[in-house]
């Protein structure tokens, strides 16, 4: 059996017409027109509308994506798009002054997040710039300290992300 490759089109008797993604060794990762993203065998019944031959060094367009977003936030001060949790959406931060006479002030929440991821990336910018630096080891883990402590500090702020893996980690 010869493995199609990455790009290559397909139609599937249940899902339809798709194009191969990805090529693992216990499937075929493909996105379907009408069904989305799914797995399919190795061997699964396929008609073939066009065929890309298959390469053992291919990588997928996910793969490599992931990668490029991670170079492109240690080394350009880039802010990543992170989602604001649903139950957030829409709503507003309320700060009440402690004395009497003085008026509120409200900040929608959706500004405060993104102040918030903000200071996350330039943190995270902050410690591959020092990894990065000719400072000596013991300068580095002390400093390593502090930013760790901003990171403690700012897991208050979890609660307003959608995605775990997005959040303040000390």
């Amino acid at each position: 059996m010869e493995l199609l490759g990455i790009g290559s089109r397909i139609k599937h008797a249940t899902f339809g017409a798709g194009v191969v993604i990805n090529v693992k060794s216990d499937g075929y990762e493909i996105t379907f027109i009408e069904d989305g993203t799914r797995k399919i065998k190795l061997d699964a019944e396929v008609e073939i509308i066009h065929k890309t031959h298959f390469s053992n060094d291919l990588v997928s367009l996910f793969d490599v994506e992931r990668s490029m977003t991670k170079i492109l936030q240690n080394w350009m001060d880039a802010t990543e798009i992170v989602p604001l949790g649903d139950k957030w959406k829409g709503g507003k931060m309320i700060l009440e002054p402690g004395k009497v006479g003085l008026s509120s002030k409200e900040i929608p929440i959706d500004t405060f997040f993104h102040k918030i991821v903000m200071m996350r990336d330039r943190l995270r910018v902050m410690e591959q710039k020092i990894n990065a630096s000719e400072l000596d080891d013991e300068a580095k883990v002390d400093i390593q300290q502090y930013i760790s402590r901003c990171y403690g500090s700012m897991t208050t702020f979890n609660i307003l992300f959608k995605e775990t893996e997005h959040q303040f980690k000390s």
